[in-house]
């Protein structure tokens, strides 16, 4: 090789490393995020009570409809969920819902609704939970004597806690 030609094959070479040798360029970008509180609650089924029996010398045999079922999704600290209904039911008769708790909760059992809003399940933590059991039971007493066909519109209310 003459010294011209390797002349120019080192310059070539120091060119090349001069150009891979530049500094990497970066850029960044803040990105703003946020998870609002959410407290979502649905209920199925389609209840139906009807009280047709009893045994003589006690009250009306009560009636029970267990084929419902209810959800839940928060992402809060006990939450609960709270029930009521419209108006109240006539003389002798009571409605009451049992509400499954999901894992962690507590369900306060049977409980009788009203106007008032009651507590049904307390404690839920962040969680969703779908197709827990619901149940309704209608109890009357002899006071209540014969009730033509009647609605109760049940109110579930989600609160969340922190």
């Amino acid at each position: 090789m003459s010294k011209s030609t390797n002349f120019l094959t080192i310059g070539a070479i120091v060119a090349f490393a001069a150009v891979n040798t530049a500094s990497a360029q970066t850029a960044t970008q803040t990105v703003t995020f946020q998870v609002t509180a959410i407290n979502q609650i649905s209920v199925t089924g389609a209840p139906s009570l009807d009280i047709n029996t009893a045994t003589a010398g006690s009250a009306p045999t009560s009636v029970t409809a267990a084929a419902n079922s209810w959800s839940v999704t928060t992402n809060q600290s006990t939450a609960m969920i709270t029930a009521s209904i419209p108006s109240d039911m006539p003389a002798g008769l009571t409605l009451s819902a049992n509400l499954i708790a999901p894992a962690g909760a507590t369900s306060t059992g049977l409980t009788a609704l009203s106007t008032t809003a009651v507590n049904v399940v307390t404690g839920i933590t962040k969680l969703n939970s779908a197709a827990l059991g619901l149940t309704y039971q209608l109890d009357a007493t002899a006071v209540a004597g014969v009730v033509t066909s009647a609605t109760r519109v049940v109110t579930y209310t989600i609160t969340g806690g922190v």
